[in-house]
């Protein structure tokens, strides 16, 4: 809702009205049930047999702002307008950014 802007009165659903978001501690994703293990991220190199696998474990270890990423680009548009509002994301793996002079305000994920 940030990233699009629905929680303003100026929403309007063809323009990008939504705010900067900046994600931070990346590395401290929870998940529940099996899906550390058994939720699989599939990339292609284009050449034939070029398919690789990897789970949210192996992801999480190698890049977890990835799978963060990942997961919000799939929430937005498929077009030129969703592009445009998924590059007003930052995810950061900590909680050291440098978006500070900015002046962000912070919202807190409660436990869900």
């Amino acid at each position: 809702n940030l990233l699009r802007g629905k929680h303003k009165p100026s929403f309007t659903p063809n323009s990008d009205c939504g705010d900067n978001v900046i994600v931070i501690n990346a590395d401290k994703l929870r998940v529940t049930g099996k899906k550390m293990t058994e939720k699989i991220y599939i990339s292609h190199s284009g050449y034939p047999g070029g398919q690789k696998q990897r789970t949210l474990r192996e992801q999480m270890n190698r890049d977890s702002r990835k799978a963060i990423e990942h997961a919000v680009k799939g929430m937005l548009q498929g077009n030129r307008l969703g592009a445009e509002q998924y590059r007003n994301m930052y995810v950061y793996a900590g909680s050291e950014h440098p978006h500070e002079a900015q002046q962000p305000t912070v919202y807190e994920l409660k436990n869900l």
